[in-house]
């Protein structure tokens, strides 16, 4: 059974930074490109940053590029993301994924606020 664990979340003031982890179990890890997505409230999920299997090439989209970083640890099934220089409309769930036809987890909360 595919699994995705998402933690770190939580509320933070602008310009702060989080770091968020995502333990994945269920099916071959290492072998699989992994994201994280983020759905803000009234909002699309909407794709943030992928990795890929080694973590030789990464994917920023333009709204995080430059304050985020995807890394991962293929031992650990762990997929990584550091979140730095928080803006307000960073404020969203957030979850990762293998981008297959897996469900997906809960997510983390990230707000961020004054």
């Amino acid at each position: 059974q595919v699994q995705f664990v998402e933690s770190g979340g939580g509320l933070v003031q602008p310009g702060g930074s989080l770091r968020l982890s995502c333990v994945a179990s269920g099916f071959s890890f290492s072998v699989y490109t992994m994201s994280w997505y983020r759905q803000a409230p009234g909002k699309e999920r909407e794709l943030v940053a992928s990795i890929n299997t080694y973590g030789r090439s990464t994917y920023y989209s333009d709204s995080v590029k430059d304050r985020f970083a995807i890394s991962r640890d293929n031992a650990k099934k762990t997929v990584y993301l550091q979140m730095n220089n928080l803006k307000p409309e960073d404020t969203a769930v957030y979850y990762c994924y293998n981008n297959r036809a897996d469900p997906w987890g809960q997510g983390t909360q990230v707000i961020v606020s004054s």
